[in-house]
């Protein structure tokens, strides 16, 4: 299901810890020297990147993208779902 509130719902996950990194993230952080505080800042003052969505039929899940700065100015696209309990960050990207 398409979250028409997902702002309120990532940052509800991210205040009540409920988020966990993909080792596909966790590779692509380490690559592009992004710390984990950063991606925490995207998370929660970036903006809904609605034409990068995805929808993956052989899940059923929504791909939702996150764009924002962080304190350093660095430009980060992060990637994440839902699953019935946390928030999924799939992979941050570092947009140049």
């Amino acid at each position: 299901m398409k979250h028409d509130k997902l702002k309120d719902l990532i940052r509800s996950a991210v205040f009540s810890g409920r988020y966990i990194y993909s080792f596909h993230s966790k590779e692509r952080m380490k690559e592009r020297r992004v710390t984990r505080q950063e991606v925490r800042h995207v998370l929660l003052h970036g903006h809904h990147e609605k034409r990068k969505d995805l929808f993956e039929r052989s899940t059923g899940q929504w791909k939702y993208a996150i764009r924002g700065k962080t304190i350093d100015k660095k430009v980060l696209r992060i990637i994440l779902t839902f699953d019935e309990n946390n928030l999924l960050i799939i992979t941050v990207i570092e947009i140049k």
